[in-house]
């Protein structure tokens, strides 16, 4: 099945999806081209919506036999979310990953792509429209940056180091109040704890080996299956707080992604103490 999925030319259409509707429209929102879903800062934005309808009409021609997971086609129609359980093939895009960043003009936004194969992610990439290039990654062949040139390059996690000395990004918003308790504490024995609110800079920052560790509580798919697999395939180590693995049938719990096992051990003992 994966020898079937030509994951560079995903990288291609994702750019072609965002030179063609995302980019067009950065700081060139009307009022009109800006909704919120939930709540004020869980917003969709039209090139969102335009560039998840580009993604899915090529996947169509990709991939005409497999399932098309959208952020914005779930929130049109949740059910289409349980049907990613039982898909035997199955393509999970978040079209505009950080789109509060992107409605407000700030550059730091990603387009992200995962590949499930019978509830296994086979392939991830998450494609920068403004660096131009994409970190992408197929399971069991490592990690790698790929130019517009074409010219590509090996991604690696960065090597294992005091906490106190490491750069981690986290979003404690998503955490459960009993969580925080002890998470926020934990903080302080960090030394940079960031938040893009872009979980694709997050993951990119991680396997290009310029942080130590992501911490999530939102386990959406479109947001980490890419990543996850990135990060792995770099050197890392990704696995729920309680130490299961995260799969594409994961919505609840919190996970982190870390440089190497023993980053997450040391984040887990941090943040997470009392957590099984």
């Amino acid at each position: 099945m994966t020898q079937t999925i030509d994951v560079a030319r995903f990288a291609e259409l994702l750019r072609e999806a965002a030179k063609a509707e995302i980019m067009p429209r950065f700081r060139n929102l009307s009022d009109g081209d800006v909704r919120q879903k939930t709540s004020a800062t869980d917003l969709v934005t039209e090139a969102d919506e335009a560039a998840e309808r580009f993604i899915a009409r090529e996947c169509q021609r990709l991939l005409p036999d497999a399932l098309f997971v959208g952020e914005e086609s779930v929130a049109a129609d949740p059910g289409l979310l349980d049907r990613l359980n039982e898909a035997e093939l199955a393509i999970v895009v978040d079209p505009v990953d950080g789109t509060a960043n992107f409605a407000g003009g700030l550059p730091l936004f990603a387009v992200m792509a995962a590949i499930v194969v019978k509830g296994e992610t086979v392939a991830g990439l998450i494609y920068d429209p403004l660096g131009d290039d994409c970190i992408l990654a197929e399971k069991g062949g490592g990690a790698r940056r790929l130019l517009a040139s074409g010219e590509e390059a090996r991604l690696s996690t960065a090597a294992p180091m005091p906490l106190s000395e490491a750069v981690g990004c986290i979003s404690t918003s998503y955490f459960p109040q009993a969580l925080k308790a002890h998470l926020l504490p934990g903080l302080g024995a960090i030394k940079i704890a960031a938040n893009y609110r872009c979980a694709g800079h997050e993951y990119r920052l991680l396997a290009s080996g310029g942080s130590q560790f992501s911490a999530y509580a939102k386990l959406m798919p479109w947001d980490h299956l890419a990543g996850a697999l990135i990060t792995m395939e770099a050197g890392g180590h990704v696995a729920k707080i309680d130490g299961s693995p995260y799969t594409p049938l994961d919505r609840e719990g919190a996970m982190i992604a870390a440089a190497s096992e023993e980053a997450w051990h040391a984040v887990k003992a941090t943040l997470f103490p009392s957590a099984v």
